[in-house]
């Protein structure tokens, strides 16, 4: 199906910020790679920082939705809804990968845009993150470590594979864009969190999380 002129424009300057930087890319360099006008720019975002805000608005808006999927499933157990919000953000990062990995690197700046971010977004995701282990703690479900610690980790986890793929490559001999990459990744957390987070139980007690 043929993108409308407000999805090329996104696509085109998702693809310059990633290969020429934010401040390396001009409006016409995004018009041209999206085969528009420079007015169409204007119409749908003001400017390049109005398109950059857009950007960062549509990933996160999307990015917590996907929290709130596993958020949901608490009552199943905390080991169930962290396992889900791990695997559906594996999958949304997925899902565009040069976007995910923009937003990501633009986050280890110090900026305006990443402070309002920092200050939103990711205050939500840590209140989910926290909650949930928490509750995991208190039930018994989790042994007792340093929630603050633990998130740090999982967000590390999360991220690593589209900051340092290549890095990734070496280590687990797989890369974000190929297909079994979700399944094999995720399982992979899955372990390291039974390891390290999760109280044992008998094996068919234990709700497997679907892929």
């Amino acid at each position: 199906m043929r993108k409308n002129s407000k999805e090329s424009i996104v696509e085109a300057a998702v693809f310059l910020f990633n290969t020429q930087g934010f401040s390396g890319t001009s409006i016409r360099d995004i018009a041209a790679k999206a085969g528009v006008n420079p007015a169409n720019i204007a119409y749908y975002f003001q400017n390049k920082k109005g398109l950059l805000e857009y950007c960062f608005t549509a990933y996160f808006e999307n990015y917590l939705k996907e929290i709130e999927k596993g958020y949901a499933l608490l009552d199943e157990g905390a080991e169930v809804a962290l396992k889900q919000i791990v695997v559906n953000l594996l999958k949304y990062q997925c899902q565009d990968i040069q976007l995910t990995r923009f937003i990501l690197r633009e986050m280890t700046l110090d900026s305006q845009m990443v402070r309002e971010v920092m200050s939103t977004y990711h205050v939500k995701e840590r209140y989910y993150f926290k909650k949930v282990l928490e509750r995991g703690m208190r039930k018994k479900e989790f042994r007792n470590h340093s929630v603050p610690y633990l998130i740090l980790q999982i967000k590390s986890l999360l991220n690593t594979p589209f900051l340092n793929s290549h890095y990734v490559h070496e280590v687990l001999h797989i890369l974000p864009h190929e297909t079994y990459f979700v399944e094999k990744y995720s399982r992979d957390i899955y372990q390291w969190l039974d390891a390290i987070l999760c109280e044992p139980k008998p094996y068919d007690n234990r709700r497997i999380v679907s892929v």
